[in-house]
């Protein structure tokens, strides 16, 4: 849980997690109905990755998961009664088996349903053995499908993985039972020579008649819950009215498995709910309680901000109930979750590595720069929050992620829209720019938007407040930070020749000016100074002692010495592209590229940027797990800062209770190798190799000196008098405030 405004009927929720905090609620470590830790239950294996059921997805859980997650087996029968491990009763759907088989398509009733495909009980297990498992879910990548694995039996999965414990999930007895296959009689077969941990199944009537069976053995025997409209077939009573009945259910189970939004509903457009009685209802009546649908790269509720790692700590360290165990395709991120995330002390701050830098304040929850924004980073716990200045018509700097209006606000639908233009020295395209409008238009007449940088996938951030937020001058963003718990503040400054050559403002001197106005020489934070333009740096290095960041806004590779050494001259630390440190081709990385100890080296900090959590930005080798990201860009390449969207994310990776664990770090907390999956491809899967960049030089960094500021007279519209040029201003208006409306600046272009 990210934001207590975000959805109706939580915020009970939040005092229980201060409560818990200050240890105020149970001394109980887990609140599961055993006390013991939540169990993690590997779907198919680790299925977010590879294709379900596959060898490579059951292997890799002992390999970046918990030692005792469960393995998961959806079983299906061949016509020989053989009992295969597939997620689909469908094989099309999760094997290669049409081309094998081109005439081999079927239709049959299925619950009642007319089905069509291809089915295990037209196939003996010898038919099957050169069929494939195939990635099943068209989102994830089937670079792995070449040369996976053939189906497993669940004696495969015993004897050539040997799992810690085994879940078989049973589907469709009825199905199997109208092709003369017993479910029953193979279950009670293959439990008497692989040891089955957990048996789970929808179907009432199979459950409830194996049971006693299983009455004096260590078999968990778990009834699941499907869809609440969804009708059991052997009652003939919807899912949702078998939950008022749990009494009788604990008569033949010992858990039971709901879908997760039967604990966490949400609103129609996505928003969490209050959390229902089902956890501890059940847990009263003696049934352990297991949550199934978790996967890192599906959408979730808002309230988690994208972040998968949240959402798994809402089920299971919230201070009123955990589940006792949680079904996913991404085993990772709960054995994160419960073995360094849990129980955290939530209200400890520590500036040291790797610093927090936010990206426009807390941008993936709120608009960029906005008052909503700067908030939400600094409750999240950044250490260090930004302002990228730009220049209004009357010379108030203002925090905007762009220059262009269109970009960040609702100017297209203002009394301004028609103000556009191209201004080839700051963008190719045209735009409406924060220099055609005063300050008080902007504050009046425009409202910010949130950044979308993933809507390409529908991935759309927080839209109930994607309008909400008020505008900070440079001087209000100065004055809200002091006396907030951070380390410094971060001030972006670009187009800077542009804006003394052109507009006659110097925003080096603006800039220095606000900080100095706001007192920052009396207060213990530090300012930053960021830029793409070397002589900005150069220029702020002569006037201050500030800290001075270069950001290179091109992935690199490479940089030849002499490039380092320059950039020392004017630079305290530098800011990379994440393609600069693991550089990756159609989301796989393919290595790293000793940039940051090249810098390190040298004396110059290395910052990362930008962090986002939404899955589509991250490669496949961080799991879609914003989590295993920041992990590998610390731990891994050891950078001193990461710049992020989402700074509650990064904070919550600093608290975490494994960072200093050195060799006892379990080894899903351990940093993931790049290019270790690319390594995993067959030739005929291999993406593309990389084009080659050329190393970064001293070319690339020397800029010309920073032009004065000389004010400029702009011929002024018909009956209009000459109004001075802009100068600079600490974000007070200035006495004589000038007015250059866009004709008049398009009209001074074609002149110089």
């Amino acid at each position: 849980m990210e934001r207590s405004s975000s959805g109706g009927g939580i915020s009970s929720f939040f005092v229980a997690c201060f409560l818990l905090q200050l240890g105020l609620t149970t001394a109980q470590k887990w609140l599961t109905l055993s006390g013991n830790a939540p169990a993690i239950i590997a779907k198919g294996g680790f299925s977010g990755l590879f294709a379900d059921s596959s060898f490579n997805a059951y292997k890799s859980v002992s390999l970046f998961s918990s030692s005792d997650t469960t393995l998961w087996c959806d079983v299906r029968l061949t016509k020989d009664g053989v009992g295969i491990c597939l997620p689909d009763i469908i094989l099309n759907n999760c094997t290669d088996i049409q081309y094998y088989y081109p005439q081999g398509q079927k239709s049959y009733m299925v619950n009642g349903v007319p089905t069509s495909g291809w089915f295990s009980v037209d196939y003996n297990k010898n038919e099957l053995a050169q069929v494939i498992v195939t990635q099943a879910i068209y989102s994830r990548t089937n670079a792995f499908d070449n040369g996976a694995s053939s189906i497993f039996s669940v004696d495969d999965v015993k004897t050539q993985i040997n799992p810690r414990a085994l879940w078989l999930n049973i589907q469709h007895d009825i199905f199997y039972r109208q092709h003369n296959l017993s479910m029953r009689n193979y279950v009670l077969s293959v439990s008497k020579r692989v040891i089955v941990n957990y048996l789970s199944s929808p179907e009432l009537a199979f459950l409830s008649g194996i049971a006693p069976r299983f009455r004096n053995t260590k078999t968990k025997l778990i009834f699941r819950f499907l869809g609440k409209d969804t009708t059991e077939p052997s009652t003939n009573q919807t899912y949702d009215l078998l939950l008022s009945n749990l009494t009788f259910i604990k008569t033949f189970a010992s858990g039971i498995l709901v879908p997760k939004n039967y604990i966490w509903p949400t609103t129609p457009d996505n928003y969490l709910q209050h959390y229902t009685s089902i956890v501890t209802d059940a847990q009263k009546a003696g049934l352990e309680v297991y949550a199934a649908d978790f996967a890192n790269d599906h959408i979730f509720s808002y309230n988690y901000s994208y972040d998968p790692l949240a959402e798994c700590l809402s089920f299971i360290d919230n201070g009123f109930f955990s589940v006792d165990g949680v079904v996913t395709d991404f085993p990772v991120t709960p054995s994160m979750a419960i073995g360094c995330f849990s129980q955290l002390n939530k209200s400890s701050t520590d500036h040291g590595n790797p610093l927090i830098i936010s990206n426009n304040g807390a941008s993936g929850d709120y608009a960029d720069c906005t008052d909503l924004a700067y908030k939400k980073a600094v409750d999240d716990g950044a250490d260090v929050i930004d302002c990228p200045v730009q220049v209004t018509r009357d010379g108030i700097l203002i925090c905007m992620s762009s220059i262009d209006l269109i970009e960040d606000t609702t100017v297209t639908k203002s009394p301004f829209s028609s103000q556009i233009s191209v201004v080839p020295q700051i963008k190719k395209s045209a735009g409406i720019f924060t220099f055609n409008l005063t300050l008080d238009e902007i504050q009046k007449n425009l409202k910010p938007t949130i950044s979308q940088p993933e809507s390409l996938y529908s991935l759309v951030r927080n839209p109930r407040y994607k309008n909400s937020g008020s505008f900070m001058r440079l001087s209000d963003f100065l004055m809200f930070a002091k006396g907030k718990p951070l380390s410094g503040v971060l001030i972006s400054v670009e187009n800077a020749a542009f804006m003394a050559e052109q507009l006659g403002f110097s925003v080096v001197d603006s800039v220095i000016s606000a900080v100095n106005d706001a007192g920052y020489n009396k207060t213990a934070l530090e300012v930053m100074i960021q830029s793409t333009d070397s002589s900005v740096l150069v220029k702020f290095k002569q006037l201050t002692k500030y800290k001075l960041v270069y950001k290179i806004n091109q992935p690199i590779r490479a940089a030849v010495a002499s490039s380092v050494e320059d950039i020392k001259t004017f630079a305290n630390a530098v800011a990379l592209d994440k393609q600069s440190i693991y550089p990756a081709t159609r989301l796989f990385t393919t290595g790293e590229t000793g940039l940051v100890s090249m810098f390190q080296d040298a004396g110059i900090d290395v910052y990362v940027y930008v962090f986002q959590n939404e899955f589509v930005s991250q490669p496949w080798d961080f799991f879609s797990d914003a989590t295993v990201e920041i992990n590998a860009h610390v731990l891994g390449a050891g950078v001193n800062g990461i710049i992020t969207d989402f700074p509650g994310t990064a904070r919550r990776y600093k608290r975490n209770s494994c960072r200093n664990l050195g060799n006892s770090m379990p080894n899903y907390m351990q940093a993931v190798q790049p290019g270790e999956l690319i390594s995993l491809l067959t030739s005929d899967s291999l993406p593309p190799a990389l084009p080659p960049i050329p190393p970064l030089d001293v070319s690339d960094v020397v800029e010309p000196p920073l032009p004065s500021a000389t004010p400029k007279a702009v011929a002024p519209a018909s009956g209009a008098t000459v109004s001075p040029s802009l100068k600079p201003s600490s974000g007070q208006r200035s006495p004589a405030s000038i007015l250059v409306p866009l004709m008049m600046i398009c009209g001074f272009l074609l002149l110089v």
